[in-house]
């Protein structure tokens, strides 16, 4: 009988240390850099393109994409996605994005594109980002805002430099 608890509390400790192995590498993140082939009219086209869920201050979960507005271009855009149905984004409205001291508003670019009026639901909205990456020289931390939206999201610099990565 005491091999069998013996037995049964090794076999325990080795399910415990192999869960705690798991859960302590699902907190690791990084930020999801595609390269999509975009087949419209026949002509195939690579589009580069930055993805990543962030959580705001509040707990809620934001999509984060940053894409170049054309192949030839190095203007960015960064849309932001909310969960459909729970917000309405109402356009125009401008983000608020900050750095220690420093601070931007990006302009709501989301009705200047038939396609995307078309194409993006009340949850989302595209931000002109190439000012902010073009006046970035180093990898910071940022912070976004949207008013009535997002209080406090907290952008990690290695996303940063993701994106500063896709103007080049």
């Amino acid at each position: 009988m005491e091999g069998f608890r013996n037995s049964f509390r090794l076999i325990i400790s080795c399910l415990l240390i192999c869960c705690c192995c798991f859960f302590t590498n699902v907190n690791r993140s990084y930020a999801d850099s595609k390269i999509t082939l975009n087949n419209q009219n026949n002509q195939k086209k690579e589009i580069k393109r930055s993805f990543e869920s962030l959580k705001d201050l509040d707990y809620q979960t934001w999509q984060i994409i940053v894409y170049p507005s054309s192949k030839e271009s190095k203007n960015l855009i960064l849309r932001i996605v909310g969960y459909p149905g729970s917000l309405r984004i109402d356009h125009p409205t401008s983000m608020k994005v900050s750095s220690g001291r420093k601070t931007w508003a990006l302009k709501d670019i989301t009705k200047n594109s038939k396609v995307n009026v078309e194409t993006l639901n009340d949850s989302a909205a595209e931000f002109d980002l190439s000012t902010l990456i073009a006046e970035l020289n180093k990898n910071r931390p940022l912070r976004i805002s949207l008013p009535g939206l997002i209080n406090d999201l907290p952008i990690p610099p290695y996303l940063v430099s993701e994106w500063r990565s896709l103007a080049e």
